[in-house]
Parts: C-alpha cells; sequence; structure tokens
C-alpha cells in the first residue's frame, strides 16, 4: 500500500496528496521553498502518532508547520507537512490563579491573549505575526516580539511541552527531565556530562541568542530544563502535541513614547539607556519604512525609538513615559506621548507592517530576507549598525534596517537580486561575511526567527566546529534516522539551495502582451506575484478594520487565503507541481472565491493585488473557449441593461422575475438559486435626466460644473442614487452634467476576466469623455467599484492611451466632489445614527476620508462596516457562491445591522451592499446622496439655483 492510501487509513484528520495541497505548502514566508509529498492535517496526538508511525515505515520525512509565516525556511519540507492549524487549534485550559495556560499546537496566539485577557493576563511573547501565528510555531522558532525586553523569549515563558518522536517515543518536556525517554536522557547526559566547560563558556550572553540548540538550558546549575532546550529547535527533535505556558499580568493602561532621533545608529545606541526604566517596548525603525501620511504622525526626526510603558491606570503610565521621554530629551530631536489606544494602533500598525514595507525599497525595487534578525549586545547595536551599513554599501545591495533595538536585534530586507546566478553568488559571498561582522559583534546569527535554512550552514563561524558537532549528537539523541525536518540546524542544506526563485520564468512580458500592464512590476506578471512573501496577513481570522482576506475568513482554508491564491500562481508559473499553466484547474478554483474585493491591494502588506491577479488569470483561463454563463450573464450585464432600456421591456422583464420563469432563466445564466433577480429600473437615469428638460450639455466648463458618471448599476438599478445627487450638487453650487452617449469602466467585463472587451468598452469610453478630458473636468461617480475600476483598472489596461491617466487623475467620489468643488456649502443637520457597510473598493482604492467627514457634518454619527458584504458584484450571483458570500456578509455587515435600532440610518453607497442588506437581511439602505437629499427636501430652500429642491419625476424601479 502506498504511503497517501496508508496515511488515508490510519489517520481520522485530512490527508492530502493533491497537486493543489501540495504547491500550498511548498513556501513559507522565507526566500526557500521545498515541495512535499502530501500535506496531513491530524485532529489530535494520536492521529500524530498514527501518522508518524506510517511515515516511519516508509522512510519519508515530517516537518510540522503552523501558519507557515516563519522567515527562515524551516516551515518547509520535502516530506509530509503536518498541518496543525486545522484541527489542532484550541487553549484546552486556563488557569488564572497558576497564571499558565494549556494549547494545542495550532491554536493562534491572538486567541489565547483573547482568553487570557479576561483574567489580566498575556502571553508575553508577541511576534509583528500575532494575529495569526501559532504558538507552536513560535515554540519551534523560539519567538519574542516587541514586549521581549519586559516577558523575554517563547523560551522564558514555556514550562511543560508534550512531545512525540519520529521514533514513536512519547516524552514530557519539563524542568528535571522526568518525563523524557530513558534512551534519550542517557544519551544526552553524556554529550553534556562530557563537554560542560564548552558549554558553560561557548554561547554569547545575550537576550536574544536563538541560533542553534539551547543545549547549556540542560546544565545543572540551570535546572535541566528540558523544555527550554526543545523551544526553539525548530522541529528537529521532536513534534509538539501539546504545551503548557505562563501567562503574565497585563498593565491596565499603556502610554507610547515616540522618540525622534537623527539616524537609527543614534536611536540604537539610545536604546539601551532607556531600559532601566523599565519599559515593555524598545522598537526602532527609520524614515525609510514610513510610507504616505504615517510620516505626519510621528514626531520630527529620520528615526524612531517606540517605546511602551505601562502602569495601573493610565496616569501612572502617562507620568512613566513622561518621566521616561525627559531622561532621553537631550538626545533626540522631539518626541511625543500617544495616549489613545486608537492613536497608539495606528503606529502599531506601520511597525508590524515593516516585514512587509521592507519588501520594496522607496523606487520598487524587490527586498527580501535572508538576514532578517541578527542580533547583538544592545550596548553594541548604534557600532554594528554602522559597520552592517558599510557592509552593503562594499557589496552593493541596499536595506532597510528596523527591529527591537532594546535587545539588540534588527530586522532587515536587502535588495538581493536572487533571480541570477550573479546575485546568488553576492547573496552566499554577502552573507559569510555579514555571519562573521554579527560574531565580531559578539551576536547571534538569529535573534528570533530561527536559522533555518538561511543561516544553518554558517552556524560554524558562530559556535565553532566542536559545538556544531555537539548539536548534530543531540539531534542525533533525539532523532536518528535524521527524518524530522532535515536540512535544517543539524547537517544543513547550503543556504544558497532551495532558492524559490529559481523554479520561476524570468520575465513574463513577451508572452502576454494583452492582459494587465502592472507598472508597480515592471510589467511583468511573474514579479507581481513574487510580491507575496507568505507574511500571511490575509490568514487574520477576526474582523477589524481591515477588508482582506474575507474568504479566508469564511472557509479557513489556505487555498481561499490571497497568500494561498499567489502560492498557486507562483507554482503555476514554475510548472513542477502545478502543471497545466493558464488552464490549470488549481488555480481556477482557488481563485473561484476570490471575491475581487480588492481589500489586499491596501492591506496586505506588500501591495499583492489579487483581484487584478484572477482577471488576468481568467483572460487567459478561458482564452479560444467556452466561458461560464455568469460570464455571459453578469460580465456582459451593462450591455443586458441597455438593451431593456432601449426597448423599455424593464416592467416585462420584473414581472417575469417574480414567475416560475425566473428559475429557468438563473439557470441559463449561472446565477445562484438562492438569489432573486434585482428588478431593473423602470426610467433609467440617464432617460430621466434628459426627461427633465436637461441636455447632456458641454462636457468642459465652467469651472463650477462636474461630470456626473451614469455608471451602470446609478443608471439601470439604481437611478433614484443619481437624482438625488443632482439635488445635493446643485444645491451645493455644483451644476453635473451627463455624458453623451453610454460610458463604462469595464467593471463587470473585468471581474469576470474579459479583458479584451473591457479594453474596447474602455476606448470608446474615452472617446466620448474626449471634451471633458481636454479641459480637466471632474468627474463624480457614486458607485465605489465603478470609481475604483476608473482610478485603477483603466490605466493598467490602457497604459499606452494617455487619455486613461487622466480620467483616472480626474475621478471623485460623491463626498470628494463636495469636499473639493463646494467646501463652503452646509449639508443639512440630520442628527442620527448610522450603520451600513462602506464598500470594499472605497477602502482599498478610493479611501473614505471625505466620507467620513461629509457624515460628520450632517450630524450622521456611528461607524460603518468595514470588511466586505460579500455580494462583491457578480461574485455573491453566481452560482455555488452564495454560502460564501452569505458568510461574507455575517462577518461584520449583518450582525452590526441587527445590532441597530430602529432610528439608525443604514448607508452603503454600493449597489451590490444595498443588495446584500436587502436580500439577506430585509432592509432597506441608502446611498449617502439619497440620506443627504432627503435632508435638503426637508430644510427651507437656501442657496443658489434650485436649492433645497430636488427635481421632479425622481426615477425608480416598478
Amino acid at each position: 500500500m502506498g504511503l497517501a492510501a496508508e496515511l488515508g487509513r490510519e489517520v481520522r484528520g485530512d490527508v492530502e496528496f493533491d497537486a493543489a495541497s501540495r504547491a500550498l505548502m511548498t513556501m513559507d514566508a522565507s526566500n526557500y521553498r521545498r515541495v512535499p509529498v502530501g500535506v496531513v492535517a491530524p485532529r489530535d496526538a494520536e492521529d500524530v502518532a498514527a501518522a508518524l508511525e506510517v511515515c516511519r515505515r516508509h522512510g519519508t520525512a515530517v516537518v510540522a508547520r503552523g501558519a507557515g509565516t516563519s522567515i527562515a525556511g524551516q516551515a518547509t519540507g520535502t516530506g509530509v507537512v503536518l498541518d496543525f492549524t486545522r484541527y489542532m487549534n484550541r487553549v484546552l485550559d486556563l488557569d488564572p490563579a497558576a497564571r499558565t495556560a494549556r494549547v494545542q499546537p495550532g491554536v493562534i496566539l491572538d486567541t489565547l491573549r483573547g482568553g487570557a485577557a479576561r483574567h489580566g493576563l498575556t502571553f508575553g511573547p508577541d511576534p509583528s505575526t500575532h494575529r495569526r501565528c501559532t504558538l507552536g510555531g513560535m515554540i519551534g522558532n523560539n519567538s519574542c516580539g516587541s514586549h521581549s525586553v519586559a516577558w523575554g523569549t517563547t523560551a522564558d515563558n514555556v514550562r511543560e511541552l508534550s512531545v512525540l518522536t519520529y521514533g514513536g517515543e512519547h516524552a514530557r518536556l519539563a524542568r528535571g527531565g522526568d518525563g523524557v525517554p530513558a534512551r534519550i536522557r542517557e544519551e544526552v547526559a553524556a554529550l553534556v556530562g562530557g563537554d560542560l566547560a564548552r558549554l558553560r563558556t561557548g554561547f554569547p550572553e545575550l537576550p536574544r541568542r536563538i541560533s542553534g540548540y539551547a543545549l547549556d538550558e540542560l546544565l545543572p546549575e540551570r535546572g535541566e530544563d528540558w523544555a527550554r532546550a526543545f523551544t526553539g529547535s525548530e522541529g528537529t527533535l521532536g513534534v509538539l502535541t501539546e504545551a503548557t505556558v505562563a501567562l503574565v499580568p497585563a498593565p491596565r493602561a499603556r502610554v507610547l513614547a515616540v522618540l525622534g532621533y537623527r539616524d537609527e545608529s543614534e536611536a540604537a545606541e539610545a536604546a539601551p539607556e532607556l531600559l532601566p526604566h523599565g519599559p515593555l517596548t524598545v522598537e526602532g525603525m527609520a524614515a525609510d519604512l514610513v510610507v504616505g501620511s504615517a510620516r505626519e504622525s510621528l514626531p520630527r526626526g529620520d528615526a524612531w525609538l517606540f517605546v511602551e510603558v505601562g502602569g495601573e491606570d493610565e496616569a501612572q503610565a502617562r507620568e512613566r513615559a513622561g518621566r521616561l521621554c525627559h531622561a532621553a530629551a537631550s538626545g533626540t530631536t522631539a518626541y511625543a506621548l500617544v495616549v489613545d489606544p486608537a492613536d497608539q494602533r495606528v503606529l502599531w500598525r506601520i511597525r508590524e507592517d515593516a516585514s512587509g514595507t521592507a519588501t520594496r525599497m522607496p523606487d520598487g525595487t524587490e527586498a527580501w530576507p535572508g538576514w532578517e534578525d541578527c542580533a547583538v549586545p544592545p550596548a553594541r547595536l548604534g557600532v554594528y549598525l554602522r559597520d552592517f551599513r558599510a557592509l552593503m554599501r562594499e557589496h552593493g545591495l541596499r536595506g532597510l534596517p528596523y527591529g527591537h533595538f532594546g535587545d539588540g536585534c534588527i530586522h532587515v530586507r536587502i535588495d538581493f537580486d536572487l533571480l541570477g546566478p550573479e546575485g546568488v553568488a553576492r547573496f552566499r559571498t554577502f552573507s559569510v561575511e555579514l555571519a562573521d561582522l554579527v560574531v565580531r559583534h559578539g551576536g547571534s546569527l538569529s535573534g528570533e526567527h530561527g536559522d533555518g535554512l538561511a543561516r544553518a550552514e554558517l552556524l560554524p563561524r558562530m559556535y565553532g566546529p566542536e559545538m556544531v558537532g555537539l548539536f548534530e549528537r543531540f539531534k542525533d539523541a533525539w532523532d536518528p534516522a535524521g527524518r524530522l525536518n532535515p536540512g535544517v540546524l543539524a547537517r544543513p542544506d547550503r543556504l544558497d539551495a532551495n532558492l524559490r526563485f529559481a523554479v520561476l520564468p524570468k520575465d513574463t512580458r513577451p508572452t502576454r502582451p494583452d492582459g494587465f500592464s502592472y507598472p508597480h512590476d515592471g510589467g511583468d506578471f511573474t514579479a507581481a506575484v513574487r510580491r507575496c512573501v507568505g507574511v500571511a496577513k490575509c490568514r487574520e481570522t477576526q474582523p477589524g478594520p481591515a477588508v482582506m482576506c474575507p474568504s479566508f475568513r469564511a472557509t479557513g482554508e489556505e487555498r481561499h487565503s490571497t497568500r494561498g491564491r499567489a502560492r498557486l500562481l507562483h507554482e503555476m508559473l514554475a510548472g513542477e507541481v502545478v502543471t497545466d499553466g493558464w488552464r490549470s484547474r488549481e488555480v481556477h478554483d482557488a481563485l473561484d472565491l476570490c471575491l475581487s474585493c480588492k481589500g489586499c491591494r491596501s492591506d496586505c502588506p506588500v501591495g499583492v493585488d489579487m483581484a487584478t491577479y484572477k482577471a488576468e488569470f481568467l483572460h487567459h483561463h478561458y482564452a479560444g473557449r467556452p466561458r461560464p454563463a455568469a460570464h455571459y450573464s453578469m460580465g456582459l450585464l451593462p450591455r443586458w441593461l441597455r438593451l431593456v432600456a432601449a426597448t423599455r421591456t424593464a416592467p416585462l422583464l420584473n414581472s417575469l422575475a417574480r414567475t416560475p420563469l425566473a428559475h429557468v432563466a438563473k439557470r441559463l445564466g449561472g446565477v445562484a438559486p438562492e438569489r432573486d433577480i434585482p428588478p431593473v429600473a423602470r426610467t433609467s437615469f440617464t432617460r430621466w435626466w434628459r426627461a427633465q428638460g436637461r441636455t447632456d450639455g458641454a462636457l468642459a466648463a465652467p469651472a463650477s460644473r462636474v461630470v456626473l458618471w451614469p455608471d451602470t448599476f446609478t443608471n439601470h438599478l439604481s437611478p433614484e442614487a443619481g437624482s438625488a445627487a443632482v439635488a445635493v450638487l446643485r444645491d451645493a453650487g455644483i451644476e453635473p452634467v451627463v455624458p453623451p452617449g453610454a460610458v463604462c469602466c469595464g467593471l463587470t467585463q473585468v471581474s469576470t476576466g474579459q479583458l479584451g472587451r473591457a479594453r474596447s468598452v474602455l476606448r470608446r469610453t474615452l472617446d466620448r469623455m474626449e471634451p471633458a478630458l481636454r479641459a480637466g473636468v471632474p468627474v463624480t461617480v457614486l458607485e465605489p467599484p465603478c470609481a475604483a475600476a476608473l482610478r485603477t483598472d483603466l490605466p493598467e489596461l490602457l497604459p499606452d492611451d494617455p487619455r486613461a491617466a487622466r480620467l483616472a487623475g480626474l475621478v471623485r467620489t460623491f463626498a470628494e466632489t463636495l469636499e473639493q468643488h463646494a467646501p463652503d456649502w452646509e449639508p443639512p443637520r440630520l442628527d442620527r445614527p448610522v450603520a451600513g457597510q462602506n464598500h470594499c473598493h472605497q477602502h482599498a482604492v478610493l479611501g473614505d476620508a471625505a466620507d467620513r467627514r461629509l457624515r460628520q457634518r450632517a450630524g450622521l454619527t456611528g461607524e460603518l462596516s468595514a470588511g466586505c458584504c460579500g455580494l462583491a458584484g457578480n461574485f455573491g450571483f453566481e452560482k455555488g457562491h452564495f454560502e460564501v458570500s452569505s458568510r461574507c456578509a455575517e462577518d461584520q455587515l449583518l450582525p452590526a445591522v441587527r445590532a441597530a435600532g430602529p432610528d439608525v440610518e443604514l448607508l452603503a453607497d454600493g449597489y451590490s451592499c444595498r443588495t446584500q442588506l436587502s436580500q439577506l437581511a430585509g432592509v432597506h439602505s441608502r446611498h449617502l446622496a439619497e440620506v443627504l437629499a432627503e435632508g435638503l427636501r426637508r430644510r427651507p430652500a437656501a442657496g443658489p439655483g434650485d436649492a433645497g429642491k430636488a427635481p421632479e419625476g425622481n426615477p425608480g424601479t416598478e
């Protein structure tokens, strides 16, 4: 019986040997790629034992994996990957009195911290990936995080571990070693007892020494702590099945002191002087990692220390932080105290996203990990950084250092050229020289993320060959067969082997002249796919202010995360595991549940844009062959709705939609049977516009004029939003005009991958908009996804047409138009709370700052839901998508609407969002323009023109 079949018989969890499952596990967040033979998701420790037994019979290697956020390659492997995130992901017990928790290895750190917080406790180590990393992975790497100056590393917080060896032995690891199998204990005792002097003197004394095995924890004077010695072993000794960890009291209040410095070296030199003040964090970063408007929220300087101080209450925390700032003031350029938790979160997001932000240099050049986290004694960090910068200059390399300055640990992404042999050779040479530099400063090659495939080869330069020989004997005592995560730590692979870029085509531009232009990736689809470095922010499971990734939160499956889809695209381009290229069924099925919400475009730290990649893939996947029915029914929706308007058959269609014939129509059109067919307006917005005696008018002048874009959804499905916008704009002294003839953003063609059709539509649109483009007349777009398509898809599909960039630059949202062109206009005072949906494309592309200010001025209080409503244009209407679409709505939107009182105004500027609320919640929501227009009708007329008077003959549906 084969390995897969035998695992399927013996293991109750999932056993997956298909191409897609293997492709998803080829990489972590590092530069490395190793292809597994299969994936097993065990349900419990018995399943782990069964899987190990089967693999042992077949001589197959085993790699334990959590969230796959490791940056050194140790979460990749060529054997069977054990995925602990699916089932073994619970907090089993939490004891507030003992301040301990018993957890399974796949539990997400923030799940543990959330349970502990109810008792005023927390787990001290907190990597920047705390919302998605697992405790098992943290124990494997001996992770630390920003609070290690206060609460130490994971090893400092581990009390007892349950482990299975590859040979099937069970070990209970704690201080004293009573639960260690006799064979292992005897061999290790001989190893330690035979070289006590080396173990007592051969390890550098610094807070972030993560490299190698922690054999010194087994010294008699340290209490022979087997749990600490196992922590940081990167899955090479045994497979963790359960852990008991310590919890620490969480400060009741925190204040963030942000200290500015002239450069990062000055910040680094200042960091150790702050430690006597008992800070919780001392984090450092320089200006080259701060993008956009974030710089405005930081005090003057070109580098900063983020120093968090705790207290029993806000006053005490503020007083302690103030004392610290006063002591540091002479060396700073400026400082600020941040008290409000929301403001603190904004600043911490800058720091936490740095691992992704740093993957692009300011000029767009790619940068990579590899020397992500070496550490030196904190007192030497300033001089080390100067030497480090000098070494990079010597090799013609650039990097953006940041990190845990209080612990002497530096993170950096460097612009290695890992695509060609010369660049890889430089990567190797630089790595060797940098290892020697770290050792000269008394440091550790790894200060947080472990050695993995990136640094283990260099351990002899840090420890010497004799100590490395002890490491190998320690590994052999646990795993004599050498089948647990081979190639890592003991007898390592070369650091320039297994690079994930080696299998990719070097440039795909010549083979795809008709897709998107990828201006931020040199026109290269492969470079766009390389953006995903695996930090896995898309795997966060708890709702928050971000949109990404709704399909992962709905399904919990890696293939439906942004990272998972990027991995499959990577393997499609590589052609080794996924072998059908653009015809790949594996990629198609993963992208099928992508909502094209564009959340990743803004929320992913490296700017992955899966909506664009999906459109690109569908364009090639269906080239020259029939498409799904939904691509014709909904992808060509503007054409069908124009036909309905021209024939004036909307009443007939609306009547038929309420008969049994609707079921036939939905089946033929690929529409989900659970969905109602939305009614078509009896009178379109453009027909109503002309019926008011308005002409299309000149699109170019006067200065108070704006083009009101008649998008398909407003024009044919929700014209009341258009007429309301006319009323509001005219009250504000802005004269709207409507383009002659049909204009369209191409959104439905783009979302279904019909890029050739989209280009044709957009060219016709540019022809009709020519007068407005020449005159620079602003274009007001009411429908957020249409505005987003005009701003992004249009110039990326027609990069050689200068009119495309001009139109993209003229696009304004409704709120932006009022703010920019009628800054003194006073909206009607409505004074009521709101709930509803901020459109995902608004969040990702347009921003909602102007909308927030407009609502505030109108007295509309409260927050709209973030995330995605789940309908997402055609997505939620397509057959097979209803369940995921509904789950996405349940993430944030539907609970918020259910909690809203009867006096709450439901707002949703996106037609899809309004439709989702109507069909799933049975409630009516409105565009902000409609709410403001209603307010105008209720107040006395004031202002220019027809102020306060809505146009007559408001269009609507039958």
